[in-house]
């Protein structure tokens, strides 16, 4: 399981002119589903997505976790699996076949409302999407439930 994490001001999702989910501060979540994950990849992202210490203290360093003030903005996107290794046009043969990926998808989004006390949103998954986010520092993490040491 990959996600791209981004500190955002502000995110909304957008499909077909309308909004699907909005935030104000908060996490914006890119979220990819490979093959082989597992209720074990889902806990290790969840764990650190709500433990992760990006947003700022009393004194202004970096050392808080989300709180029940900032939301979460959560997108589906297989293409965090692309792979370039054969040429320039991207293989996405690792990332989870559509029906396995929206289930722990809305699995992944279950933990995260159940766990965190602040607004929790989502895009819709499988579909063409705008998406809208003011950074905020700019902070933005990898995180990757196989590859856990950078």
């Amino acid at each position: 399981m990959r996600c791209l994490l981004r500190r955002v001001s502000e995110a909304k999702v957008v499909v077909e002119a309308s909004v699907v989910g909005q935030i104000s501060t908060g996490l914006l979540i890119y979220l990819g589903i490979q093959q082989t994950d597992s209720t074990e990849d889902l806990n290790w992202i969840t764990k650190k997505i709500l433990g992760i210490r990006i947003f700022e203290n009393e004194t202004g360093k970096m050392n808080s976790s989300i709180s029940e003030k900032e939301g979460i903005l959560v997108v589906s996107q297989f293409t965090l699996f692309g792979n370039l290794k054969k040429g320039f046009r991207p293989s996405f043969h690792r990332a989870a076949p559509p029906q396995d990926a929206e289930r722990i998808y809305e699995d992944f989004l279950r933990k995260l409302k159940h766990q965190h006390l602040g607004p929790v949103q989502s895009g819709i998954f499988g579909t063409d999407m705008s998406v809208l986010a003011l950074d905020d520092g700019p902070v933005t993490i990898w995180l990757d439930s196989r590859n856990k040491n950078y």
